[in-house]
């Protein structure tokens, strides 16, 4: 934040010094008169909300089929990462398998996103949550052959990164279909979208959660079963729901060309932003991991960096469904600027931090900031770009977002391994995060500009992309 005290518009609003992360987000939420073309959302609980999304024809589907058909990301790298090196003896030849998988993956998302937008997201899923187990399966038997078998090893785990299903992109686009103009849920946007970003955060909690089960009852090898099993079972789940059956093509009539959403005004630059929080996020990964190792004894490292990353995880989600609840009074590039401002600030504050207690009280409170911020940047993707291009929109931010983590994590790594590293691998996120803040704020640079004209377009089509039920 700026240091300067927000305008006030009732005698409840509390100064902007000395805020905590949850004070921080009341005050970008504050209560006020909506901007044109935003509609405000009624007086209701927090639960009223939620309640209202759950009741969305199709809505419980998305909401656990999409936590279901995602807990593989939480598993499948660090189970490929296991294997691998049992099977061939090298560090070095996992990490290169876990990098091709994540690569492959990021490439071939967005192409499986415009092929979404064309047919429909319910093929696309239909024949990737079969093919990525079947590459998963193949990956299994490949490593019998241990280092002899290493290209058919690196060949099956690319197949398993380009057939992962495209679930983010597709449940994030239904969630903007669904609380289009024209259902008469606009004001449910944010509570739905802060619900699907909050149970994303979930994945990243319960699944490293089921690898060290699995991991510990059965061995590594379960646990890619285990991944291949729930992402199966999860995108069938959500591919046969109401609201991907009844996709139908959105009838503005704009068509995906050339560069797609790239060529969208305002998209490239919010693209930027979502790079540079995914290196953030990437940084942190490391980051955390290395404080943990500089601050706890011998084999208790591995045990503290889990415990500090799940109540970071916590922290986030909880913000993220609190956040949901609330009544935007600002612009969505406002807003995204703030949040941006305070998730750095509770990134650069954990330099000082003296050991692990406090790190760990300092990531639960800076946390309830980033899932808001998440949930900001994913309405504004679904907002910029025509609803045609949507799914590919969103898949460009997940690619972006992965390659930016990668190469956040790598820089963080090489940080952390100076003298005294660990605590200044901070530093990185912070900074990256300052970066996505200071994109959006200026009202003339392209990101708020972009938000101020969807603000100003036409409410939209009157025909639904998806066939849904009248708003409850």
């Amino acid at each position: 934040m700026t240091g300067r005290t927000p305008k006030r518009d009732s005698a409840r609003q509390r100064p902007a010094v000395g805020f905590k992360g949850s004070d921080l987000v009341r005050v970008i939420t504050r209560s006020g008169p909506a901007p044109p073309g935003r509609q405000k959302v009624g007086d209701m609980t927090a639960f009223r909300q939620y309640q209202q999304v759950w009741r969305i024809p199709g809505a419980p589907n998305l909401l656990l089929g999409g936590v279901i058909a995602r807990l593989g990301i939480g598993i499948t790298p660090l189970a490929m990462l296991v294997l691998v090196q049992q099977a061939t003896g090298r560090f070095a030849y996992a990490g290169i398998a876990d990098g091709l998988y994540a690569l492959a993956s990021a490439a071939v998302s967005p192409v499986l996103g415009r092929l979404a937008d064309r047919i429909g997201p319910r093929p696309v899923l239909l024949v990737t949550g079969v093919t990525h187990p079947l590459a998963l399966a193949g990956l299994l038997w490949a490593l019998g052959g241990g280092a002899d078998a290493l290209p058919l090893i690196y060949l099956m785990a690319t197949l398993a990164g380009v057939t992962f299903p495209p679930v983010t992109a597709a449940v994030r686009g239904a969630w903007n279909d669904l609380t289009e103009p024209h259902t008469g849920r606009t004001s449910l946007r944010p509570a739905a979208l802060a619900a699907e970003t909050s149970l994303f955060e979930v994945v990243f909690i319960l699944g490293p959660l089921l690898f060290a089960a699995c991991t510990l009852l059965a061995g590594a090898r379960s646990a890619l079963v285990t991944s291949a099993v729930v992402t199966f079972v999860g995108t069938l789940t959500l591919a046969g729901g109401r609201v991907l059956r009844h996709w139908q093509p959105h009838p503005s009539g704009v068509r995906t060309r050339g560069l797609g959403a790239l060529s969208v005004p305002g998209f490239p630059s919010l693209l930027a932003s979502v790079g540079l929080l995914g290196m953030a996020f990437g940084a942190m990964a490391v980051s955390i991991p290395a404080y943990a190792t500089a601050h706890s004894g011998p084999g208790a490292a591995e045990g503290l960096a889990g415990i500090l990353l799940a109540v970071w995880g916590i922290g986030s989600a909880v913000g993220g469904f609190w956040y949901g609840a609330r009544r935007p009074a600002r612009a969505l590039a406002r807003q995204f600027a703030l949040l941006a401002f305070g998730v750095a600030g509770s990134f650069l504050i954990l330099i000082a931090m003296p050991n692990a207690w406090a790190l760990g009280i300092a990531l639960v409170v800076g946390g309830v900031t980033v899932a808001p911020a998440l949930t900001v940047q994913n309405t504004m993707v679904g907002k910029f770009v025509p609803g045609s291009m949507r799914t590919e929109a969103y898949t460009w931010a997940t690619t972006v977002a992965l390659g930016a983590s990668a190469g956040g994590g790598a820089l963080a790594g090489a940080v952390a391994d100076l003298p005294g590293g660990a605590s200044w691998a901070f530093l990185i996120a912070g900074m990256a995060v300052t970066g996505a803040a200071v994109l959006a704020a200026p009202p003339s640079w392209a990101i708020a500009r972009a938000d101020a004209g969807a603000d100003a377009r036409p409410a939209g089509p009157l025909v639904p992309r998806t066939a849904v039920e009248p708003a409850c």
